[in-house]
């Protein structure tokens, strides 16, 4: 299996944490923002990442988006069905809601004080080209910035003390939380707010036997 990614794309570590999970191995192909539409384009139709090329006879020649890249390994390599529906529900509104929150208030942070970060022309070229493309200003962000504290808010009564969000076995739910929360890492203000949910984080990744994110290794 073949995935087509952005090195700093949240969303691309979910789809690797899955593919670590269940343990098939892959290869990666780092994508340049940008010029990432010519080779997508003719593949899906449309210009998103992660983009998974299982290379397997008699199966898609490509599967774009994380969740259907999720649909698509566990249909060939089943997961525990138990509750299924709650674990679709919650990786549902991780994506829509939090993953988002995380990329606004993630690349406002790289923009401004993180920029020390990695302040190189290229780094910071990237980081203006994803703050164009969604349209980001600072009320939008604040508005992410709260999102995400109600967010973490939620988590902290419902995922800090348990092993697992649903069952007795890591899910989408988990590997989605792990994923989509990882860029926060990096900024110091939520690892002092929130220490145990990068324990966690880095107990998914461990799991899955996946880097570690920038800021926990």
């Amino acid at each position: 299996m073949h995935l087509l990614q952005f090195s700093t794309s949240h969303y691309c570590r979910k789809a690797r944490l899955a593919l670590g999970y269940k343990q098939l191995p892959f290869t990666v192909e780092n994508l340049t923002p940008g010029l990432h539409a010519l080779k997508l384009k003719p593949l899906t139709g449309t210009t998103t990442v992660p983009v998974l090329l299982p290379e397997l006879e008699g199966q898609p020649r490509a599967i774009a988006d994380s969740s259907h890249i999720f649909e698509f390994l566990d249909q060939h390599h089943p997961a525990d069905p138990v509750q299924r529906s709650q674990v679709k529900q919650l990786e549902d509104w991780l994506d829509e809601s939090i993953g988002v929150a995380t990329r606004f208030v993630y690349y406002d942070y790289r923009a401004g004080a993180g920029k020390s970060i990695d302040p190189s022309l290229m780094s910071q070229a990237v980081i203006a080209i994803v703050r164009r493309q969604y349209g980001m200003n600072a009320a939008r962000v604040k508005l992410a910035g709260d999102r995400l504290a109600d967010a973490l808010h939620y988590l902290q009564q419902h995922w800090k003390d348990r092993e697992y969000w649903v069952g007795s076995q890591i899910t989408a739910a988990d590997l989605t939380t792990a994923a989509l929360l990882s860029p926060l890492a990096l900024l110091p203000h939520y690892r002092a707010a929130h220490p145990w949910l990068f324990e966690k984080i880095a107990t998914v990744h461990q799991r899955c036997g996946e880097p570690l994110p920038p800021g926990l290794a």
